[in-house]
């Protein structure tokens, strides 16, 4: 069974910086994670949600949203078997609950689609 769980987040000062962690598990016929996209998705209060940054680990490429771009950056750690979005430069507006989702629904199927439970991200001073 795919799980994800992430953490990392917490009450930082503008300008500061913050790593989330996405732990998977449950992926073993999937070395590295091949064929997964991973997205970080973030929803601030009466907000919709809204993609943050993404991972394609067929294409080996990233995106991000023109909000974080220069500031954020996602990569994957296939030791610890974590999706991290790395966050600098924190702004008041970067307050959310932040979301980690694998998307494998090209390579395995419409039901390789899984999400996590969300981290809280409040930038305050």
């Amino acid at each position: 069974q795919v799980q994800l769980m992430e953490s990392g987040g917490g009450l930082v000062q503008p300008g500061g910086s913050l790593r989330l962690s996405c732990q998977v598990s449950g992926f073993g016929g999937s070395p590295n994670f091949r064929g997964y996209i991973f997205t970080w998705y973030r929803q601030a209060s009466e907000k919709e949600r809204e993609m943050v940054a993404e991972l394609n680990t067929a294409r080996n490429s990233a995106s991000y949203a023109d909000s974080v771009k220069g500031r954020f950056t996602i990569d994957k750690d296939n030791i610890l078997k974590t999706i991290n979005l790395w966050m600098n430069s924190l702004k008041p507006e970067d307050t959310a609950v932040y979301y980690c989702k694998a998307d494998g629904t090209m390579w395995y199927g419409p039901d390789a689609e899984y999400w996590g439970q969300g981290t809280q991200v409040t930038v305050s001073s």
